[in-house]
């Protein structure tokens, strides 16, 4: 008799495997379906509107995906208690899959079950995690389950309007989930930073500083807190600016120079300084001098997307058994998706005139970057453990 599970594969045998490889996907799918959509070459029928679609995809899809990846393994190590793999992490990555897929089926499901579908798995990984974390009683971990919960209030809120519930609460939905995509990321650096780094110099020791940690966080989230309650002006800009100097001073904090021998780490630092420069456009936006849109993809394209592919790069080797080095294509990854953010942010503040061609020089750079990450990394994701343990 067999009985060999369907869903008794490495891919499935932690969070990481399986989210990593569905947030690559999603990083090149959702793109190109993006660039067909915005030139007008591709009209299907949605649930979003195409901009609130977007926006929608990339951070409560494939943003979402990391963060699921990297909770489901990290959870699992702080703890010592197993989080999902086989058939439950399966049936997960399936209603995260279900929510990418369904607002294509406009026309043939009811409005109300695609939004069902795409609200639940934010909950569903909330109460995955907590369980774990409660056996351990490591209550302060507890953050990372408030954390996702309020990501799927920002959800219900962009859902609310799609419903016909609320006509101006999109918008704000989407403002809340990267406020918190933000503030989850300064506040899992604060772990991540000084570890990797000591980790992979040897004879590093970095100082932690508390208070930077506090400022750190406790200033970004007032700023998003005045973004959100729509006030701009010089309290916005002030806040922002020294938003910014205290997340530089923290980063700096953290800085060696032998970093830039190291890829996995430089590109991490990068993708911080991304959040810092988001920070100083925050400030400059307030009183209109840059477009909101450019500091927004400076904490989304630059921060959030250089952090995740570098995390995910550094996370799926040390836990697949393997030496934590970036190959050359990787290393050209993490070129090119700074580049993408260099075209979408920077570049059109000189050359408003050349807007056009540079986002699609951004969109053919993330292409390329996630092409190679997606190259290397499937045979890693989806096989066992080069040193022969157990996820």
């Amino acid at each position: 008799m067999n009985t060999h599970k369907i869903f008794d594969t490495p891919v499935f045998g932690l969070g990481f495997r399986v989210f990593f490889a569905l947030a690559g996907l999603s990083a090149l799918i959702l793109i190109m379906l993006w660039n067909a959509i915005f030139k007008g070459t591709l009209n299907v029928a949605n649930y979003f509107l195409p901009s609130y679609w977007h926006a929608h995809e990339m951070l409560l899809g494939y943003s979402v995906a990391v963060i699921a990846g990297f909770l489901l393994t990290a959870v699992k190590n702080w703890t010592a208690k197993p989080t999902l793999s086989g058939d439950k992490l399966a049936a997960l990555s399936l209603l995260w899959l279900y929510g990418r897929i369904l607002p294509f089926y406009a026309d043939l499901l009811p409005d109300g079950v695609i939004a069902a579908v795409d609200f639940a798995f934010l909950p569903v990984l909330a109460y995955c995690i907590s369980g774990p974390i409660l056996q351990a009683k490591q209550y302060k971990q507890l953050v990372f389950v408030g954390l996702l919960l309020v990501l799927a209030l920002g959800n219900a809120l962009i859902h609310a309007q799609m419903l016909g519930l609320n006509l101006n609460t999109a918008l704000l939905g989407i403002q809340l989930v990267v406020a918190t995509i933000i503030t989850m990321i300064i506040l899992l650096s604060g772990r991540i930073f000084p570890y990797f780094t000591e980790r992979a110099l040897s004879g590093t020791f970095i100082s932690k500083n508390p208070l930077l940690d506090v400022l750190s966080i406790g200033s970004a989230v007032l700023v998003f807190a005045l973004q959100l309650s729509s006030v701009s002006g010089l309290l916005l800009a002030i806040t922002a600016l020294f938003a910014a100097a205290v997340n530089a001073a923290r980063l700096s904090g953290w800085y060696v120079s032998r970093i830039w021998y190291m890829p996995l780490l430089w590109a991490l630092y990068v993708g911080y300084a991304w959040l810092i420069l988001g920070f100083v456009l925050t400030a400059l936006s307030a009183y209109s001098w840059v477009l909101p849109s450019l500091a927004l993809h400076a904490f989304t394209l630059g921060g959030i997307g250089s952090l995740t592919l570098a995390m995910m790069a550094r996370v799926s080797l040390g836990h697949t058994g393997r030496a934590l080095r970036a190959s050359n294509a990787i290393t050209i990854a993490f070129v090119l998706l700074n580049l993408a953010a260099v075209f979408r942010v920077l570049l059109p503040v000189a050359l408003p005139h050349g807007y056009d061609l540079l986002m699609y020089a951004s969109t053919l750079c993330w292409i390329a970057a996630f092409s190679l990450f997606m190259f290397v990394y499937a045979p890693i994701l989806t096989t066992k453990r080069i040193d022969g343990l157990e996820d």
